[in-house]
């Protein structure tokens, strides 16, 4: 049997200094810390036999997946199905945990908390992630790969292989900016899952995710 593994990492704090949901709007730039975050995890990854790195399209995600690769000569590939999830609320400063009932105008986004009716259906991100996991894990057989995303869709495919229910409190997700959620395969088969953050623990809650 062939194990392989890949970790998905959660990018870097963000510069977002209107404090809004970012989202999937471009041009959001890792901040001065996330940069540091992003070599920081290069730095941890660097004597493992990363040989595939993968990124979301988004600005922030490349820029975390670029020193990966770097340090092991590689090129950052991308691939959209790790890009972060849609939200009616993007580019607001109001979210879904943070002031949206109060207004009527957001009550029919608000309806159903369980699909999530204020974006992209859990199920929907959990399949693409998944998509996205096994053509890295091919890319990296017998190796490991990299795959640069967002906090949601990281939590999405863990609770997802872990049989879990997909909807939850945003607020209890072990997904810290830059940190690691590790899939280890024999051959097709997920055989171990293990969190890390070797960048520092961070507050779970940063906006745009």
């Amino acid at each position: 049997m062939t194990q392989t593994t890949v970790h998905l990492l959660r990018h870097g704090e963000v510069h977002n200094p209107s404090g809004i949901l970012y989202g999937r709007l471009p041009h959001f730039r890792l901040s001065e810390t996330g940069k540091r975050q992003a070599l920081t995890v290069a730095e941890h990854l660097r004597d493992h036999d990363v040989v595939h790195v993968v990124a979301s399209p988004l600005l922030r995600a490349q820029e975390t997946a670029a020193p990966i690769a770097a340090s092991h000569r590689l090129e950052v590939a991308t691939d959209d199905r790790l890009i972060e999830s849609a939200n009616v609320f993007e580019g607001q400063k109001v979210s879904v945990g943070d002031g949206a009932l109060r207004r009527p105008k957001n009550w029919p986004h608000l309806r159903d908390p369980f699909t999530p009716s204020w974006g992209e259906p859990y199920l929907e991100v959990a399949h693409r992630m998944l998509a996205a996991v096994h053509r890295a894990r091919a890319a990296a057989e017998g190796h490991e790969a990299v795959c640069v995303s967002h906090q949601l869709p990281v939590w999405t495919i863990r609770r997802y292989l872990e049989g879990k229910r997909l909807w939850h409190n945003p607020s209890h997700r072990q997904c810290s900016l830059a940190s690691l959620t590790s899939l280890v395969f024999e051959d097709e088969q997920l055989i171990g899952l293990r969190y890390s953050e070797p960048a520092g623990h961070s507050d779970p809650k940063n906006t745009g995710a």
